[in-house]
């Protein structure tokens, strides 16, 4: 897996991190962490598909706190977040954990102050509608609002 952050309103440089390759015999132990750039007094944003096992996002988040990142914010559109994943959030260094409802959370999960939860049921209403109706998709992601 890699993770990656960005900051979007400026040109500042692409930085990545990314585990290093240990050999196969070594699997089970954890691959060290590597940082291509400087996150200094900057927001990092950690994206995958996935949330599940927390503690990666955590490890990953205070490393970049670490290195002088000034906010860590962890996003994926399918938070599962199973076992003591509300631990780890809590005592993590991560900023906020961004989810859509697309996995029903817990209520321990879904009021935790650490986790926003944006509701795509709308948009995903909308997408059928249209598909239905041999309507154009692109329409969906013009004039977006935060509704």
């Amino acid at each position: 897996k890699q993770w990656y952050q960005r900051r979007v309103r400026d040109q500042s440089p692409f930085v990545c991190s990314y585990p290093t390759h240990l050999p196969n015999i070594q699997h089970k132990i954890k691959p060290s962490l590597s940082l291509v750039g400087s996150v200094q007094e900057k927001i990092a944003i950690i994206l995958d598909d996935i949330i599940d096992d927390v503690e990666p996002w955590s490890l990953l988040a205070g490393f970049l706190k670490d290195r002088g990142a000034k906010s860590v914010y962890a996003m994926a559109p399918h938070g599962i977040l199973s076992g003591d994943a509300v631990q780890h959030i809590d005592k993590s260094c991560l900023d906020k954990v961004i989810v859509t409802n697309t996995v029903p959370l817990s209520k321990e999960l879904s009021s935790n102050p650490k986790i926003s939860v944006v509701d795509v049921s709308k948009m995903f209403a909308e997408a059928i509608r249209r598909i239905h109706n041999g309507e154009s998709m692109s329409k969906l992601f013009t004039n977006i609002t935060q509704d």
